[in-house]
């Protein structure tokens, strides 16, 4: 079980990696390729639109093993990435990262279903957390890394590295994974048949919108660091690592939580953490102390959500929908991601480059998610026996 699952870890490390470093070279990307820095924020949504359109692979692959689609994914990411690191120019790079994003979602819908398959019982939320772990570590290590090269070395090694990471996750599917069984073939239609119901939209809503509001600060978190923290550049990559601990926490605390209290409860208070941090974003001065607390607390809220809400898509789609459920919250996610990006940077057009509003742009869209999951919680959760913490 830890060699399985590890090595869905190792996936998740990669994709985590592909998605979040470009926050932390966005400002050598954005000079590499001689566009403005909320410009360079396409080579993020780039990737989250590459997210939404990948899960059209779990549709027509619902029939192969788990396994075989985790090779298959890991296989567009290092094509992705290698691209990526070669990109001549920032319309080839928009292209590399709409690629490297394709396997995103389907890999992390197929990875909830095969955390679930190799847990204990009443153990799914911390099996997930397991394989969301490797995302976390990716912005704790990963991300900092990459930052680190663009600060001293160049950007583009980054994108090599998460390459041959990608290759590496393949070698260890094929020789520790399992040959899980194949979800149950409910047709082409039924995998969708779980979306009828208003429960998924409501936490699908609630991932998307949550998602908006924290990445218009997210996305514009480096130049943030050193406009409104008085950051030297040298001193982005500590913190990133400091986010990416935050997220590594903050994913253990949910999944464990996810297991002994309601699901959408739990996802809601941690949508409510993020939206606290997003105010505070705006409301304070922002210096050196205040400006890292902030990060290491919207990265804790941003990640303490993803457990819990995995299981309620890969629970609401039993019966053939599973793949579509789980991959369905990093669609939203990623969506998110986008819309989050492009709002924060017309933010900051129309204030002039004042990071603050990154802030108050992205809190609507927490306090709606926050609003979503607690009506989850009261109509489907409510007569569920609760388990003291």
């Amino acid at each position: 079980m830890k060699k399985s699952l590890l090595a869905v870890a190792a996936g998740a490390f990669v994709l985590g990696a592909a998605e979040f470093v470009m926050m932390g070279i966005l400002p050598q990307a954005a000079a590499a390729t001689h566009v403005s820095i909320p410009t360079a924020g396409h080579f993020i949504s780039a990737y989250a639109i590459g997210v939404c359109f990948g899960v059209t692979m779990l549709v027509f692959g619902r029939k192969a093993s788990p396994k075989h689609l985790v090779i298959l994914f890991m296989a567009l990411a290092f094509v992705g990435n290698a691209l990526s690191a070669v990109a001549p120019s920032a319309a080839v790079l928009v292209a590399a990262r709409f690629i490297a994003g394709l396997p995103h979602g389907a890999f992390f819908g197929t990875g909830t279903v095969i955390a679930k398959a190799l847990a204990d019982k009443g153990k799914e939320g911390k099996a997930v957390s397991v394989m969301v772990t490797g995302q976390t570590l990716a912005n704790m290590f990963g991300v900092p890394a990459g930052t680190l090269m663009a600060e001293y070395l160049n950007w583009r090694l980054a994108f090599v590295i998460l390459a041959i990471g990608a290759a590496l996750t393949i070698a260890l599917t094929l020789a520790w994974m399992p040959l899980i069984p194949a979800v149950p073939d409910a047709g082409l239609a039924g995998q969708f048949r779980f979306l009828a119901k208003p429960g998924p939209w409501l936490v699908l809503g609630a991932v998307f919108v949550g998602n908006s509001g924290v990445f218009c600060w997210w996305s514009y978190v480096s130049p943030w660091l050193q406009k409104t923290g008085g950051y030297d550049s040298q001193f982005v990559p500590l913190l990133m690592m400091l986010a990416g601990f935050g997220m590594v926490v903050g994913g253990l605390a949910g999944g464990r939580m996810a297991d002994r209290w309601l699901h959408a409860a739990t996802a809601a208070l941690g949508q409510f953490i993020s939206a606290m941090g997003l105010l505070m974003v705006f409301l304070m001065p922002g210096n050196l102390a205040t400006c890292a607390l902030l990060t290491f607390w919207i990265a804790f809220g941003l990640f303490f959500i993803n457990g819990p809400q995995m299981l309620l898509m890969a629970d609401a789609g039993k019966g053939g929908g599973e793949l579509i459920g789980g991959a369905g919250v990093q669609i939203a996610f990623n969506g998110g991601n986008a819309v989050g990006s492009l709002v924060g940077g017309a933010a900051l057009n129309a204030a002039g480059m004042d990071y603050h509003i990154t802030g108050l742009a992205g809190l609507p869209f927490t306090l709606a998610a926050v609003a979503l999951l607690a009506a989850f919680a009261l109509i489907y959760e409510r007569k569920r026996t609760r388990v003291t913490l």
